[in-house]
């Protein structure tokens, strides 16, 4: 492979995984957010996997670059690249599962909590409610239209 095939593999299999990465960052920190309601622990936790996810696709990236395919420049880069939408799709999924995991060991997380310390609800004594001031009172009997009183 040529040094222009070389750098145009790379450069579009880092601009494929950057994009990835940042789909997988948003979209798995409003997922752990919503989960956890601590939005300070959802962002790390995905900030973390994003980054795991990144080194990950980008090594595989790079070991790839280096093998020799195809019978032609061209040909090679296609393969290579088909290679990577491949490996991309693979680490997505991985990467799904992981967050998946997360999101599903904080959710039994804050069950065991809520049992652990069930909240009891504060005694308070049951009154009438006030009534309001916009409704007027009511009465048992009708009064007689205005036209008919006397």
């Amino acid at each position: 492979m040529d040094t222009n095939s070389y750098i145009a593999f790379l450069v579009v299999g880092v601009i494929l995984v950057a994009i990835d990465g940042q789909i997988i960052y948003r979209s798995g920190r409003r997922y752990l957010e919503r989960s956890h309601g601590d939005s300070g622990a959802g962002t790390s936790m995905a900030r973390l996997v994003t980054v795991l996810f990144h080194l990950v696709v980008l090594g595989l990236l790079m070991l790839i670059s280096t093998v020799d395919v195809g019978d032609n420049q061209t040909e090679g880069v296609i393969l290579r690249l088909g290679i990577v939408l491949l490996l991309l799709a693979a680490a997505h999924g991985v990467t799904m599962a992981i967050l998946a995991r997360i999101k599903e060991s904080q959710v039994q997380e804050q069950l065991a909590e809520e049992l652990a310390h069930p909240q009891q609800p504060p005694l308070r004594h049951e009154q009438a409610p006030e009534p309001s001031i916009d409704t007027a009172p009511t009465t048992t009997t009708n009064p007689p239209p205005p036209y008919l009183s006397p």
